[in-house]
């Protein structure tokens, strides 16, 4: 069995509350990226395989979150037996976009369906929940609000297909601690992405409520990283951010018969030719 775990990426991330447990209450909005992704093939086999490939992963393949999705689902369902696994990753870690905690999930779905589970969705998430906090995300892999530590999760109808996506990973990677390390918490954010969302008004409009409140933290710490989010909206991005924690940038476009916005992106192109990792309107 082979699927694609793919990305996400964040549109907004307010951070609004420290909890007594040490994590932090934020909103987000989840939007999945199906065109950048990871490859995994699961398949029975008489010895436990775990092959890898493309780049390289900063870990034991015991550490990887693939390996440790299949331990704990076969310490609760006996009935999983031995797997080849041979995975492809393409995602760039350190990056915001999600690609363990997709590959986790992506794991778990392969199990699921290979030795007939019968989990719901529910129950699937409540599987990965304990690997990470967006791995039920992946789970449903649809468009939502998160709520929480990003673990309660509410569909939304929030369709940017139609626009061009461009993805820019800089040269550095930004840990979860880093950007987390003096963050602000903005209480009086607290329901201004679901406001946003309850307007109903277009991107442009939405965007000063969809502010990604680690970018106050990374940015002066990573001048290249703010300096990408500037080229971007400075080549006609509608919104522009960076995804989750960092470090990638991303750029949402609109079609633009007159060619202006596809000259300054053919430049923008030029100057990051090493770090973009994405281009494609999204399906």
């Amino acid at each position: 069995m082979k699927l694609f775990p793919n990305c996400k990426i964040n549109i907004g991330l307010r951070i609004v509350r420290k909890r007594e447990d040490g994590y932090h209450d934020l909103e987000t909005i989840f939007y999945p990226v199906y065109g950048l992704h990871d490859e995994l093939e699961v398949e029975p086999a008489e010895e436990f395989a775990f092959l890898q490939d493309g780049l390289v992963v900063d870990c034991l393949p015991t550490d990887n979150l693939i390996h440790k999705v299949y331990k704990r689902m076969q310490e609760h369902f006996p009935q999983i037996g031995t797997v080849k696994i041979t995975f492809k990753k393409n995602i760039p870690f350190g990056a915001g976009l999600g690609g363990g905690s997709s590959d986790a999930a992506h794991m778990a779905i392969a199990l699921n369906e290979l030795f007939s589970l019968g989990l719901t969705h529910e129950q699937l998430a409540e599987e990965v929940r304990p690997l990470g906090a967006d791995c039920p995300f992946f789970i449903y892999n649809t468009p939502c609000y998160a709520e929480g530590i990003g673990d309660k999760l509410s569909p939304i109808t929030l369709d940017l297909s139609g626009l061009r996506l461009v993805m820019i990973k800089p040269n550095c990677s930004v840990s979860t601690k880093e950007a987390y390390a003096g963050i602000v918490r903005y209480p009086e954010a607290e329901g201004h992405i679901k406001q946003a969302l309850a307007e109903g008004q277009t991107l442009t409009d939405m965007s000063p409520l969809l502010i990604n409140d680690f970018e106050q933290t990374v940015f002066p710490i990573h001048s290249e990283i703010a300096e990408i989010k500037q080229r971007l909206l400075s080549a006609g991005a509608l919104y522009a951010a960076m995804s989750g924690s960092g470090s990638t940038v991303f750029g949402l476009f609109q079609h633009n018969p007159e060619g202006r916005t596809d000259a300054q992106l053919r430049l923008l192109h030029e100057e990051f030719a090493s770090m973009v990792i994405f281009d494609d309107t999204l399906a």
